[in-house]
């Protein structure tokens, strides 16, 4: 009865992990966010410039990508990276853009608006713009237009009183990119940016840059690379062909080797790795080819994991033990040298994930994934199925002895 039990147990088992990988892999496929060197992007390393009579601290810096962050949202670029390095410097990370050099022309405007009468005096800027939209005019042109804020628009009122008759230059980033005559006094708060834009894209780009606001330093682009879409495709044809491979190589070998328990640890493997990729899908975790790296790496570490405790459940075979015996003695004689190992892995990952960047970081967060999965897989899942075989198939010889 326990032999049926045991078989009927696994071959469900083995049945449920057969439908739940079929069903699952194309959603987690298609959900996984790929990194700029797997599908194509934009790396730049903007450096802030100081202005007169301001000093760039943390909290600038801090600023700057809040505001840089905010842009690249309104963009609509997906699992941007943006984050501060060193003193002075911040990291851009676009990836899966169409135009990866204008986004990243128009992210790093300053925006500073300013309206300003023929005498140079600036009577309203950015600080007071309560919104900002793109539109087209009366005679089919793109503009923007604008909201001020109550004491915006008390400014603004002042200023078209005061210059009747008289041009107020909208000026954006120290150019003047309008320059129309005031004919009435507008006390709504409202103004319009027309002419100079080539098209609405242009006009929708410059609302984007005015509604998130104005850079609090001036930044100048100090390095800069790019991956074509084609050399990302590339690189993940080559990633997953060499992965199918090494897996492939690692099925055999554990079959070929350990025999019955070999096959269990390929099962085993085939749940590892659902886990981690659904586990980056679910978690919005970018894939980069050092975190395919990483992922190649832990499943190295997952078999392992296997490959201790099926030695251990030999040398207790040998020693004369009864399967079921065996197969404990086995799990709990090579728990600790597995978890040991593990953790000592895992806080150098959770090391590199801290103080690492870019590609560092992916490779980190891919191994930290693999190695918890793994443990899991191994420790838990395996010893399941090397149970319920143990139940059916009692020779030792399916057992590699």
């Amino acid at each position: 009865m326990s032999n049926r039990t045991g078989l009927i147990k696994l071959i469900a088992m083995l049945i449920a992990v057969g439908i739940v990988a079929y069903v699952a892999y194309q959603p987690i496929i298609h959900n996984l966010n790929l990194g700029l060197d797997l599908r194509g992007g934009v790396h730049v390393v903007m450096e802030a410039k100081e202005r007169p009579g301001q000093k760039i601290t943390d909290d600038t810096l801090k600023k700057t990508v809040g505001v840089l962050r905010n842009r690249v949202d309104r963009l609509g670029v997906k699992e941007p990276v943006i984050q501060t390095q060193g003193d002075r410097r911040v990291i851009i990370e676009l990836a899966g853009v169409k135009d990866p050099n204008e986004a990243i022309r128009v992210i790093g405007k300053t925006a500073e608006l300013q309206f300003i009468d023929e005498n140079g005096k600036v009577w309203v800027t950015g600080r007071n713009l309560k919104d900002a939209k793109a539109g087209i005019d009366q005679e089919g042109q793109p503009k923007v237009d604008l909201t001020f804020d109550k004491e915006g628009a008390e400014l603004f009122r002042k200023a078209t009183k005061e210059n009747l008759g008289k041009r107020i230059a909208i000026v954006l980033d120290k150019e003047i990119i309008s320059q129309p005559v005031v004919r009435n006094e507008i006390p709504s708060g409202q103004a319009e940016i027309s002419g100079g834009f080539e098209s609405a894209k242009d006009a929708e780009n410059l609302a984007v840059l005015l509604r998130s606001g104005a850079l609090p330093v001036t930044l100048e682009m100090a390095q800069k690379w790019t991956v074509g879409p084609t050399l990302g495709s590339d690189s993940l044809a080559k990633s997953i062909k060499a992965g199918i491979i090494g897996l492939l190589a690692i099925l055999i070998f554990m079959i070929g080797y350990y025999r019955l328990p070999g096959f269990l640890a390929d099962i085993s493997l085939v749940v590892y790795s659902m886990l981690v990729l659904g586990v980056m899908a679910l978690g919005k975790f970018t894939l980069t080819l050092p975190g395919i790296a990483g992922f190649l790496l832990s499943i190295g570490m997952a078999v392992d994991a296997n490959i201790i405790i099926y030695e251990r459940l030999k040398d207790e075979l040998r020693a004369g033990k009864t399967l079921l015996a065996a197969v404990d003695a086995g799990f709990k004689r090579a728990f600790w040298t597995i978890f040991d190992s593990n953790l000592t892995t895992l806080i150098a990952a959770v090391i590199l994930m801290y103080f690492g960047i870019g590609p560092i970081k992916g490779f980190a967060v891919t191994l930290a994934i693999g190695i918890v999965t793994s443990m899991f897989t191994a420790v838990v899942f395996t010893r399941w199925l090397l149970k319920w075989a143990a139940e059916s198939f009692r020779n030792p010889k399916y057992y590699g002895v």
